[in-house]
């Protein structure tokens, strides 16, 4: 059982290293992604994703990262708020790199990795039964909402 201490040595461990994470993306460059905390929570992260792929061409997808005190040791909930017929909005969904799985987690990745993983789950095709939060809507459904 983790004493009281030790939770707050590793809690201070992930806040440096959500700090890190965060100045790194800032001076990102890169226009497939984006990610912040939010500035009263460090914890909660938002991000935006660029549509890859012709079915998602154009599209620009939100979503938030809900990650543990204990990350990162931890993986993160991962949620979509934008419409993509992808993945379910507002319901947690179910990747390797998320909470679903936290024994496929490696404490290396980061945010980045989560959304480079994310953006390549949005292009792979949904297995059966389908994972928690996927979905599989038509290709024509899928570009309406890029468009969107």
């Amino acid at each position: 059982m983790a004493t009281p201490a030790s939770s707050r040595t590793v809690r201070s461990a992930g806040v440096r290293r959500l700090l890190q994470e965060a100045a790194e993306l800032e001076a990102d460059d890169c226009r497939d992604y984006q990610a912040a905390p939010l500035e009263d929570d460090l914890f909660q992260w938002h991000f935006t994703i660029r549509g890859p792929g012709a079915e998602f061409e154009g599209g620009v997808y939100h979503g938030r990262m809900v990650l543990p005190s204990e990350y990162p040791f931890k993986p993160p909930e991962i949620y979509m708020a934008t419409p993509s017929g992808r993945f379910e909005i507002n319901k947690k969904i179910c990747l390797s790199i998320s909470s679903f799985h936290p024994e496929t987690w490696q404490p290396s990745w980061g945010i980045r990795t989560a959304l480079l993983a994310l953006t390549a789950f949005f292009t792979t095709d949904v297995r059966s039964p389908s994972p928690v939060g996927s979905m599989d809507a038509p290709v024509m459904e899928r570009q309406r909402l890029a468009k969107a």
